[in-house]
């Protein structure tokens, strides 16, 4: 007996009902078509993930529960297909004056036309990104339904890294795990992933298929990489990553023994490297922000330095050089080497440049602000009047043509405010918002030595790589002015940020505590900087975005 199931490992759009439903419809018939009789959607596949405080509109709901329908009857006529759809359903319920939360992420079978069982999600994330407890109820029950002779057990992401949900589908009379799942990237999620995974089959001693989505919304990306284990804990397959596939799984039931007798196979994918998954994520983020927004194109200020460089290599990757522009806007202190390589980089990778400068402007504010700045000295009060002069130049720009600005800034320099507020922070799209400065530099190196999207080119000029950062904001400024070497700061945001490391762990460590105070007092008193910086794409397990909850207003130290 051979059971063939499809992953729909697709990109869907939050919010696009009647899209994400003719998705399903289209990638389930192609999948009948070549033989496949069960068919696995992501969560919450129908609505998108996530949709955040729409779950709580009853009309968002009600979409849902129209575009189940539509699905259901429009796969009516395919005999034998089951598609495994994943959709919020329910809401509110009042009784008397309180009101009862009974809204659920769930999964619905349907068949022929009918939905023939539902499973809610037991376990429900509340922790980094997930907010689930402010929008659903957990489920109770175990959920288990039968195609072409085998019982397959359905689980909603979380479920599957906790031991009862499992086992509980096992009790039921499952032989076959199937988990649907929109779990965010970050840099090593994949391996973790797939190990947690094989600790549920190995508990359960059952085969397992997990079904994953791709795409990025908002801040997030989610990379695909769906999989398939045997019972046995080794791997029969894997999906790309960070590509819409359909990934089909063959399962054979041969001779019964201590596994049931189901054999899973599957194509196997290779692993990408940490730089090649990073590359990819923020490149999937920036297209499918931009496009799923409906912007025409992106703008950035091109400085000559290695933040901009990368922010624009990785642009052009993601949208293609005609829908990119950049504009260099030289101050009295911006270097010749800074134009040349600008210019050049511009040149390999066949974008609009332009070049505005900003002499005329800043001596405009200079003279606005004569009388009251006379009798002080310069200071950071000069640097930010050119970074907002930048700012304001490139908004308008973006107002006028409607291409949405790229900021450059890097995560070492939201987390020491190293940024300046309406001005080298004013844009619509943070691409490099959770990317340490150490890795901007490897980021750089690998996109250099590797041509993803056959571009043909080597995109950044090796000066811009090799020549000491600088905001060029005052005469031969270096970035280490004012801050300790990028692999000495880059590792104490890190511990402090990243891991709740203490300033004492971290001294203890064996940081020098001048350094160590000074970076963790930038962090505290930056934050209502970030509160007003554009959304950016997250890529480690915890960035300046929804998994990092701290108060403005806050006298705590350690």
């Amino acid at each position: 007996m051979t059971l063939k199931i499809c992953v729909a490992q697709l990109n869907f759009v939050v919010g696009d009902m009647a899209g994400n439903a003719q998705k399903i419809i289209d990638c389930a018939t192609a999948a009948y078509q070549d033989g496949a009789r069960l068919v696995l959607t992501p969560e919450l596949s129908l609505c998108g993930y996530a949709a955040e405080d729409l779950f709580l509109r009853p009309s968002f709901i009600q979409a849902c529960d129209d575009a189940l329908k539509t699905v259901s009857a429009a796969l009516s006529g395919l005999k034998g297909l089951h598609v495994v759809v994943g959709h919020p359903s329910g809401g509110d319920e009042r009784t008397r004056s309180v009101s009862v939360q009974r809204r659920f992420n769930m999964a619905s079978v349907v068949c022929e036309g009918q939905v023939v069982v539902a499973y809610a999600k037991r376990e429900l994330p509340n922790y980094q990104v997930f907010d689930e407890r402010r929008y659903f109820v957990a489920g109770d029950k175990p959920c288990v339904f039968e195609v072409a002779g085998i019982k397959v057990g359905l689980l909603i992401c979380e479920d599957a890294w906790f031991d009862v949900p499992a086992a509980d589908a096992k009790a039921a009379g499952a032989e076959l795990l199937a988990v649907i799942n929109a779990s965010p990237f970050h840099v090593g999620k994949g391996d973790e992933r797939e190990q947690a995974m094989r600790r549920r089959v190995q508990a359960t001693c059952l085969p397992l298929i997990y079904a994953h989505l791709v795409g990025g919304q908002d801040e997030v990306v989610f990379e695909g990489r769906s999989f398939a284990f045997n019972a046995d804990g080794a791997l029969a397959g894997r999906a790309p990553s960070f590509d819409v596939a359909t990934f089909t799984v063959d399962v054979v039931r041969g001779k019964s023994g201590s596994h049931g007798g189901l054999h899973l196979s599957a194509p196997v994918a290779e692993d990408g490297s940490l730089e090649a998954d990073l590359w990819h994520a923020l490149v999937l983020g920036v297209r499918d922000y931009i496009g799923k927004n409906g912007f025409p194109g992106a703008l950035l200020g091109l400085s000559g330095g290695i933040d901009s460089a990368l922010v624009l290599a990785i642009a052009v990757d993601a949208l293609g050089a005609d829908k990119v522009r950049t504009v260099m806007m030289p101050s009295p202190y911006t270097a010749e080497i800074s134009w040349v390589d600008a210019r050049d980089m511009a040149k390999r990778l066949g974008v609009r440049y332009d070049e505005v400068s900003i002499v005329p402007e800043f001596e405009a504010f200079l003279g606005s602000l004569k009388a009251d700045f006379e009798g002080t000295q310069l200071d950071t009060t000069e640097e930010n009047i050119q970074a907002r002069i930048r700012g304001t130049l490139l908004m308008a720009l973006s107002n006028k043509f409607g291409s949405i600005v790229l900021t450059t800034g890097n995560k070492s320099e939201m987390a020491t405010g190293y940024c300046t507020l309406y001005g080298d922070m004013a844009g619509g799209f943070a691409v490099i918002k959770d990317v340490a400065k150490t890795l901007v530099f490897k980021l750089a190196r690998w996109r250099n030595a590797h041509d993803p999207y056959g571009t043909g080119t080597e995109p950044i000029p090796e000066r811009i790589i090799t020549r000491p950062p600088s905001a060029e904001l005052r005469p031969d400024q270096t970035d280490q002015d004012s801050l300790p070497p990028y692999e000495v700061l880059d590792d104490i945001v890190s511990r402090f940020m990243e891991n709740d490391q203490s300033s004492e762990d971290i001294i203890a460590a064996g940081f020098a505590r001048v350094d160590v105070e000074k970076v963790t007092r930038l962090i505290r008193i930056n934050e209502y900087k970030r509160r007003q910086s554009p959304v950016g794409i997250r890529v480690t397990h915890r960035s300046f975005g929804k998994d990092w909850r701290y108060p403005i207003t806050n006298k705590f130290r350690a």
